[in-house]
């Protein structure tokens, strides 16, 4: 599919949510994405599956364990290739937050009093309060980048607040809010070149973009499942070298292969990890090739591409409405943004979203947990933006149909 682009009522028809049935007799419109994907029919197929007919504990001596540990060790083949990383440096938990806490939590106790840790203001708040708290428990110095107009990081500032007491740079690839892409490349070489190490969270940009973590010099990236058509689910990638030198915290019988198992605290939730592969073997399917690598490549191209032509659309039609401000990046330009529209609007966000929701138009309101870029706004925290997330399975007609019923609910009395 990904060599002739993605025939989106192909791809709709694979998930059921979208054929659900809405106000006025056509379907609903899910522009949430951002808070959480959709998942085609094949990811719960396989979560069912799994619990029907594989449900068991890990390492034993029996048909369902072996089943069991045979699908762990798929699936951290499959979220290497996913990453662009080794398996061995897999970890996978109940959502990317808790996994941050507990891998900064093992990084922290290798840091001392007065080494300093760089996070963001466009950061979602998973990247930066584990962090602070960290900080306060072991004398640490936390220091943020600001913000250009078009809220991008500010790289001066960012070169102004590197030293050689730097240990950590924490960022996003793409901002969860607003949708800004940030030069990772860049910041990545600036940060190494201080001795520090590269902190990511990819949660906002793994269903937009290919992952490569070589490529982007990732030491450490995080992403959710659930944002990339899987379900509830974290996981991350950590260099092997990094992941055996940090002190994790585990029970004493614990095992300590491979390295990424170290930070996997308890019984995974192993249904759940049938359906991250599913995920994966869907967005495969959306491209072509004779490997899932170079299948994932593809289908990357393929989303890129068509959400391009729908982020354009969006940025158009919004702009025409009065009272309504896109946040950010103005232009549809895929190398500075994903199809994320933070919105700031007159009324009270989570009134339009209440009535688009009753329209059967899906969205957020709110901070989404990224606290400083609204607050570098200037807007309520607790209002904040009325956010449209756009994904691959989204179309044109739900784009006008949403913004023609915004414009409605904000010109009305």
């Amino acid at each position: 599919m990904g060599a002739r682009g993605i025939d989106v009522n192909v791809v709709r028809a694979q998930f059921p949510a979208l054929n659900r049935p809405a106000v006025g007799g056509e379907p609903a419109v899910f522009f949430d994405g951002p808070g959480g994907t959709q998942v085609p029919q094949s990811v719960i197929d396989a979560v069912a599956e799994y619990l029907s007919c594989s449900d068991s504990n890990i390492e034993g001596e029996f048909e369902l364990t072996v089943k069991t540990d045979e699908l762990i060790a798929k699936a951290r083949a499959y979220g290497a290739t996913f990453v662009g990383g080794s398996s061995d440096g897999i970890t996978f938990g109940p959502n990317m937050t808790t996994l941050n806490f507990n891998l900064t939590r093992a990084l922290g106790r290798t840091l001392k009093a007065g080494d300093e840790i760089i996070t963001t203001t466009l950061d979602h708040d998973a990247n930066v309060a584990p962090w602070l708290l960290l900080a306060k428990d072991r004398d640490l110095v936390v220091r943020q980048v600001g913000l250009t107009e078009d809220l991008n990081l500010d790289l001066e500032d960012l070169k102004a607040k590197l030293s050689d007491k730097t240990r950590v740079v924490a960022l996003c690839l793409a901002s969860n809010a607003v949708g800004t892409l940030t030069p990772a490349q860049e910041i990545s070489k600036l940060a190494h070149d201080a001795g520090a190490l590269v902190w990511a969270d990819a949660v906002a940009f793994a269903p937009h973009r290919r992952i490569d973590v070589n490529s982007l010099g990732c030491d450490v990236l995080l992403c959710s499942p659930y944002k990339f058509f899987g379900p509830h689910l974290g996981m991350s990638w950590m260099r092997s070298d990094l992941a055996e030198s940090l002190p994790a915290e585990r029970v004493r019988p614990a095992g300590s292969q491979p390295p990424g198992h170290r930070f996997e605290t308890g019984t995974q939730l192993h249904e759940n990890i049938a359906g991250f592969v599913a995920a994966i073997d869907y967005l495969a399917a959306l491209g072509s090739g004779d490997d899932l690598r170079t299948q994932l490549d593809s289908a990357y191209c393929a989303i890129k591409s068509r959400e391009a032509e729908l982020t354009e659309e969006a940025i158009h039609d919004l702009g025409e409405l009065p009272d309504v401000q896109v946040a950010g990046v103005q232009d549809a330009d895929p190398n500075k943004r994903v199809g994320t529209f933070g919105l700031i609007v007159k009324k009270h966000p989570a009134l339009l979203a209440r009535g688009l929701g009753a329209r059967g138009i899906y969205t957020w309101n709110g901070n989404f947990y990224a606290q400083n870029v609204v607050e570098h706004l200037g807007l309520d925290l607790d209002e904040g933006l009325l956010r449209i997330g756009l994904m691959h399975y989204n179309t044109g007609r739900e784009i006008q149909r949403c913004v023609e019923q915004l414009g409605l609910l904000v010109a009305a009395a």
